[in-house]
């Protein structure tokens, strides 16, 4: 009896020390959150009309796959504008830098031979043989005129001897006759004096003029075109280049792409619709990036950056996930305005964000659970780690 007694009394004692003992072990501290992801706003620099929506919410995409697009209105007719003026503007910076074409030199060269000709001619004035015919021209009129005048003089004794004799239209004829072989006698004189006489010395400088300036034409033309005109037209070019390139960088904003692998987390467009620019019209979530929102109270400050802690979710009761702490906020919130005893000072807390691995069953917006062992469990986690 009695040592039933002392079994008793040592198994109470024994209850006793350890509920005294787990009454002064340290518990771990257990915050509850919601898992998040990073959300992506996507939009357009140049805004416009929505063309087409290819994709509704909750769909998963992949990077490079196009969202919506909007309406080009004019942006092609300029694009097709710019490419046109640079095609041209190409093509003649390629005509500058060749040069002038072998036909081209040849046909200055010969335009400055027959000026060249010109002024020889005229500086060395009319041929022997063109003053001798001019001669005979003149012989031959003076021959003519005095034929003219017997033939006047006999028409006109006949008019003013008998009247009958000789009609009035031959008078005429001869009184004709005889003006036109005078003038052309005074002709012949002139054009003999011109060609005696020689070129003006008005007319000789007029070609030497434009000899001159053939001879420049055909120097410019052999060492080809000025180097400030090549260097403006490359420049024209270079900004037409720009220009071109601005367009295009349009044209493609025209088309909203996923930049990453995720989830349309909102959406709520139609095509028709007008989207200003530089604004987001839908948001990407990616779900390769899960982490937990939780806050934390100050006397958990311990932990760090980088320290591997344990969180739990509902739907995996029996599964502890590791994360790491990726941040933790350096002002804390809900904090009273006057802090005035300690039990007010331990109602701070700071947001911390634990980054979860990319697991399958994880959603975003699940409530869970982050675990926080006591700070001796803590050093001996984190030494373990290192």
């Amino acid at each position: 009896m009695l040592s039933r007694i002392v079994v008793i009394v040592v198994v109470v004692a024994a209850l006793l020390a350890g509920l005294l003992y787990s009454q002064r072990k340290p518990s771990s501290v257990q915050v509850s959150g919601f898992i998040e992801a990073d959300d992506i706003h996507l939009g357009s620099r140049v805004g416009g009309r929505v063309k087409s929506v290819l994709v509704r919410e909750g769909q998963r995409v992949q990077a490079g796959d196009v969202l919506v697009e909007l309406e080009p209105h004019d942006l092609q007719a300029r694009l097709n504008e710019a490419e046109a003026k640079l095609a041209a503007q190409k093509a003649n910076v390629d005509r500058l830098e060749a040069g002038l074409l072998p036909e081209e030199v040849a046909q200055v060269q010969a335009r400055m031979d027959r000026l060249s000709s010109k002024v020889e001619m005229l500086v060395a004035g009319a041929r022997p043989e063109e003053i001798e015919t001019a001669r005979a021209w003149l012989t031959l009129a003076e021959a003519q005129a005095d034929r003219a005048k017997k033939t006047h003089a006999r028409a006109m004794d006949l008019f003013n001897r008998d009247a009958r004799t000789i009609t009035r239209e031959d008078v005429d004829k001869a009184i004709e006759d005889l003006h036109v072989a005078e003038s052309t006698i005074q002709a012949r004189q002139e054009q003999l004096q011109l060609l005696t006489k020689g070129t003006r010395e008005e007319e000789v400088a007029a070609a030497r003029a434009e000899l001159a300036e053939a001879k420049a034409a055909l120097d410019l033309a052999k060492k080809g075109y000025r180097k400030e005109e090549l260097q403006q037209a490359q420049a024209e070019m270079r900004a037409t280049e720009a220009a071109l390139a601005a367009i295009q960088v349009q044209m493609h904003e025209l088309k909203i792409v996923a930049n990453i692998a995720g989830t349309v987390d909102a959406l709520e467009l139609q095509p028709g619709d007008l989207v200003a620019p530089n604004s987001p019209v839908l948001t990407l979530l990616d779900l390769e990036n899960l982490w937990l929102r939780a806050y934390i109270p100050e006397d958990q400050l311990s932990w760090q950056p980088g320290d591997t802690v344990e969180v739990s979710v509902d739907g995996f009761p029996n599964q502890r996930i590791q994360g790491t702490i990726s941040f933790i906020a350096g002002q804390g919130e809900f904090t009273p305005r006057n802090v005035q005893t300690p039990e007010e000072r331990a109602k701070q807390v700071f947001r911390i964000k634990v980054k979860l691995p990319n697991q399958a069953g994880l959603r975003v917006g699940m409530g869970a659970d982050l675990w926080l062992p006591p700070a001796r469990e803590k050093r001996a986690t984190a030494g373990d780690g290192q």
